[in-house]
C-alpha cells in the first residue's frame, strides 16, 4: 500500500452529528427543562435564587434545537419539519415572557408533539 493509499483509507477525524443524535439531543434538553418548569409551577422544587437555572436550560434547549433542525435540514432528514413547530414555540415562549404561568405553560408544551414526532422520524 502506497504512502497516498494508506493516507486515502485514513478515517476522518472529524466527528459527524447525524440528526437522530441532534434531534435526541434537543428533546433530551427540552423535557428536563419542561421537567424543571413543571415541578417548580406544582411546588414540587423550590428554585429560589436559583430561577437563573431554567432560563439557562431554555438558552440550551434553544440552542440544541437550531442545531438538531439544522443538522436534519443539512442531511435531508425527515424530522426537521417536525421540528419547526418546537422552534416557533420556543420563540413564542422568549417574547411572551412567564405571566400569566397558565399561558406559559401552555405555550411551552406545544413543543412536545414536535419533539416526540422529530424523535419518531429520525429513528426511521
Amino acid at each position: 500500500m502506497s504512502g497516498q493509499d494508506r493516507q486515502l483509507a485514513r478515517p476522518s477525524r472529524t466527528p459527524r452529528v447525524d440528526a437522530r443524535t441532534a434531534v435526541s439531543l434537543a428533546a433530551g434538553c427540552y423535557a428536563a427543562n419542561a421537567a424543571l418548569g413543571l415541578s417548580v409551577a406544582a411546588g414540587w422544587v423550590d428554585t429560589g435564587n436559583a430561577r437563573w437555572v431554567h432560563h439557562a436550560l431554555f438558552i440550551v434547549t434553544a440552542t440544541t434545537t437550531g442545531a438538531a433542525l439544522a443538522v436534519a435540514a443539512v442531511r435531508g432528514d425527515r424530522s426537521a419539519p417536525a421540528l419547526l413547530p418546537a422552534a416557533a414555540a420556543l420563540v413564542l415562549l422568549q417574547r411572551r415572557g412567564s405571566r400569566p404561568l397558565d399561558r406559559h405553560a401552555r405555550t411551552a408544551m406545544l413543543a412536545a408533539p414536535s419533539y416526540a414526532a422529530a424523535l419518531c422520524l429520525a429513528r426511521r
